[in-house]
């Protein structure tokens, strides 16, 4: 790797996570990172611990939480990832032999693993993310759950060989717990944008989303755990819709 690249990552509460993420960095990256947003367990010392950089600030959003920290990175080309996710080595090696051009953004493939098994379909792969770009011209943007990044109109995105491993769910109850967080926050995004949801809606898309998982997107090929993804993405989008409702008819009540 001949330009220097920043590792950037946020984190809350990542102590069972972070070395796993910090060490498949080490000897890839020019420096890693950590922006802390406060963690009450020893985040910040394991962080330290393995070499990165790592600074405090208080949460306001995944988007601006993001911005602050590759505002702090020593370089411009900043590769993003999370701390519940791991380098393979075909993916280090790629980084190592990445060359740049100022006109692109470079995707990874990520492979998420549910209960210690990796899912192939479901739609959960193939996860092209675009997570190496160079901060002068690329930034997150985006309110709540669903931060992205602003990428000028002219540029190409190219994919790097090799998987980015997401260990982000430890057992089933993990999953709901985050479909609940992930369902609130949705619903407060709609809100925000003057989202309003109907019981035709709020009956159809629940189903529309299994149908989408299950059969268009291959979970059927994942087996019981695809069942489970589908089922679980339908009951999402139902609290999603469920909640939004409640938001407007408090709306309507004041």
């Amino acid at each position: 790797m001949n330009i220097p690249v920043s590792a950037v990552i946020i984190t809350f509460n990542e102590a069972e996570n972070i070395v796993r993420c910090l060490q498949s960095l080490q000897n890839v990256v020019a420096e890693i990172i950590v922006l802390d947003a406060n963690s009450e367990d020893n985040t910040v010392e394991l962080a330290r611990q393995c070499g990165a950089y790592v600074f405090q600030e208080k949460w306001i959003g995944y988007a601006q939480n993001k911005n602050i920290a590759n505002a702090k990175a020593r370089y411009d080309w900043i590769f993003s990832i999370d701390a519940d996710e791991v380098l393979t080595e075909e993916l280090a090696k790629s980084l190592k032999n990445w060359q740049p051009q100022h006109d692109r953004v470079y995707a990874v493939n990520r492979l998420t693993g549910l209960a210690g098994q990796w899912v192939y379909h479901s739609g959960w792969h193939p996860d092209w993310k675009v997570r190496l770009f160079n901060r002068q011209k690329v930034h997150w943007q985006g309110d709540f759950v669903h931060e992205t990044l602003h990428i000028p109109a002219d540029f190409g995105v190219q994919k790097l060989h090799g998987l980015l491993h997401h260990y982000s769910y430890k057992n089933d109850a993990d999953h709901w717990q985050r479909i609940e967080k992930y369902a609130a926050l949705s619903a407060q995004e709609l809100y925000k944008k003057g989202k309003k949801t109907n019981l035709i809606q709020l009956s159809i898309s629940p189903i529309a989303r299994f149908i989408r998982t299950y059969f268009i997107k291959k979970g059927i090929l994942d087996g019981r755990i695809g069942w489970k993804i589908s089922c679980r993405n339908a009951y999402l989008v139902y609290r999603k819709y469920r909640i939004l409702q409640r938001l407007t008819k408090n709306d309507i009540r004041k």
